[in-house]
């Protein structure tokens, strides 16, 4: 198969919280970086309400841990600079975390969106990777997240490329073993779209699954190795789907160059580089 070769190009990638980054965008990151390409990580929040599953050191806080965890995933999957941009997690729809002053629910959308277009410009980033419309699963953090990446992209004239996942195609391989079920469940929402809403979706080798599972794991207060085990981790986690935004490329986009497999169904290892 012949390597993609993304040398001199830059993407930046804006995250609503840690942990997204793996899930969502594990395989692309990492297969950006492996092809050349600078990709420069951004986190809207610090996950402050996420918890943590496992007992935290003294004088440790969760975003601390979910800090540190972070850093480990973005070396993982290849991130040239992590930048935080320090908002406050907003917790669920409806839920009182929305009205915390420092939210990023309550951020001005605009600001937001032209400190995100401020790094666009400064890294010289070509490509930008964000929420889709309904923030995935309408969390209040993702849809801030869709809403600067939009405005960025509008700013600067870098191609968007919306993040989403395919819930037809995870009902029909991961039969609720993927962390959206979940998540959808407890905030009482749909999530993602129909396969014939996609046109860009994003697979990899064993060997870059292996990686997305193990920056998945790096987020231990968050996720325990038996809510992703290593059988059917590729059903569930083998495939990233994006849709274009309002800037679509006029040829193959970066991720569209990665190798677009959203026809193709049948295990990871059909995908073409």
């Amino acid at each position: 198969m012949a390597t993609t070769d993304l040398t001199g190009e830059t993407v930046l990638a804006l995250h609503a919280h840690p942990d997204d980054e793996s899930i969502f965008t594990g395989l692309t990151l990492r297969r950006l970086a492996d092809a050349g390409a600078r990709v420069v990580l951004v986190l809207a929040t610090g996950g402050d309400l996420g918890g943590s599953r496992l007992p935290l050191a003294s004088g440790e806080t969760v975003v601390d841990r979910r800090r540190h965890e972070l850093e480990s995933a973005a070396e993982l999957l290849g991130v040239s600079r992590l930048v935080l941009l320090g908002h406050r997690d907003s917790g669920l729809p409806g839920g009182p975390g929305t009205t915390h002053p420092d939210a990023l629910a309550g951020a001005d959308p605009v600001v937001l969106g032209r400190t995100l277009a401020e790094l666009v410009d400064a890294e010289g980033a070509g490509t930008v990777i964000h929420d889709d419309d309904a923030g995935i699963y309408g969390h209040p953090d993702h849809r801030a997240s869709h809403a600067a990446g939009a405005i960025a992209t509008s700013l600067t004239g870098a191609t968007g490329y919306r993040m989403t996942v395919d819930r037809e195609h995870l009902a029909l391989a991961a039969r609720d073993r993927h962390l959206i079920h979940g998540a959808a469940r407890a905030a009482g929402v749909g999530f993602g779209r129909v396969t014939a809403e996609i046109p860009v979706a994003v697979t990899g080798s064993a060997t870059d699954l292996a990686v997305k599972r193990a920056a998945m794991l790096a987020h231990a207060s968050q996720i325990a190795p038996d809510a992703v085990p290593e059988a059917g981790f590729a059903d569930a986690y083998g495939y990233e789907w994006f849709l274009r935004g309002s800037h679509a490329p006029t040829g193959p986009g970066v991720l569209d160059r990665l190798g677009n497999a959203h026809l193709l169904t049948g295990p990871v290892a059909h995908t073409g580089n």
